[in-house]
C-alpha cells in the first residue's frame, strides 16, 4: 500500500495512518451513486452534523446531481476520547421541515446516542422520512435503534482522527483518516 503519511501527534496522543485519502474519496463516491440513484426524483434536505462531517459534506455534495438543500445542526457527545453518552444540542434548525425528506450526514456513528437524539427530534417536527448516511460506522459499538441506511467505511472501535474527526479540536484538518496508538 502506498499509504505511507507519518504517525502525528495530537495533544498528548499518537496516531498512525489508518485510511488514505484515496480510499476516503472511493467510498464517498460510492455513497453519492446511491443516493443519486435512490433519490432521483426527490427534493431531499441533506443535513449535516457538525463539526465533524464538515468535510464529508462538502465531498458528498460535489458528486451529488440530484437537486437537494444543504444545512447542518451542531451535537456534541465527545469529550476526549471518550463519548459521554449525553447529547448536547449546541445550534438548532431553521428550517421547516414539515413533510420533508431528510438525510442525514455524520461523519462516524459508534453507540448511536446522537444518531437516535436527531432522528428522534426530526420525526417530532413531522418529517416525511429520516434517512442516515454514516461514513464511518462501527457496528461492534452501536446500540442505537435507528437504521444507518448508507454506510462508507465500517470501522473497529479504535479512536480515530482525521477527514473532519478530531481529538479535543485538533486533526480535523487531516485529508488521511489516523488511528490511534499507544507507542511511537
Amino acid at each position: 500500500m502506498e499509504f505511507q503519511r507519518n504517525t502525528v501527534k495530537l495533544h498528548n496522543k499518537y496516531f498512525k495512518p489508518f485510511i488514505s485519502d484515496k480510499e476516503i474519496h472511493k467510498a464517498v463516491v460510492a455513497i453519492a451513486e446511491k443516493l443519486n440513484n435512490d433519490f432521483a426524483s426527490k427534493t431531499p434536505i441533506l443535513l449535516g452534523v457538525l463539526n465533524g462531517c464538515f468535510m464529508f459534506a462538502s465531498d458528498l455534495v460535489k458528486e451529488l446531481n440530484i437537486s437537494c438543500e444543504v444545512s447542518f445542526v451542531k451535537l456534541a457527545s465527545y469529550k476526549g476520547t471518550q463519548s459521554t453518552g449525553e447529547i448536547k444540542s449546541l445550534i438548532g434548525l431553521n428550517e421547516n421541515l414539515k413533510g420533508r425528506d431528510v438525510i442525514i450526514l455524520e461523519d462516524i456513528v459508534d453507540t448511536g446516542h446522537t444518531i437516535d437524539n436527531l432522528s428522534a427530534q426530526l420525526h417530532a417536527l413531522g418529517v416525511n422520512s429520516v434517512t442516515v448516511v454514516a461514513f464511518l460506522f462501527k457496528p461492534n459499538a452501536y446500540r442505537g435503534s435507528t437504521i444507518i441506511n448508507y454506510t462508507g467505511i465500517e470501522v473497529g472501535n479504535e479512536f480515530l482522527v482525521g477527514y473532519g474527526l478530531d481529538y479535543d479540536g485538533l486533526g480535523r484538518n487531516l485529508k488521511d483518516l489516523y488511528i490511534i496508538i499507544d507507542e511511537v
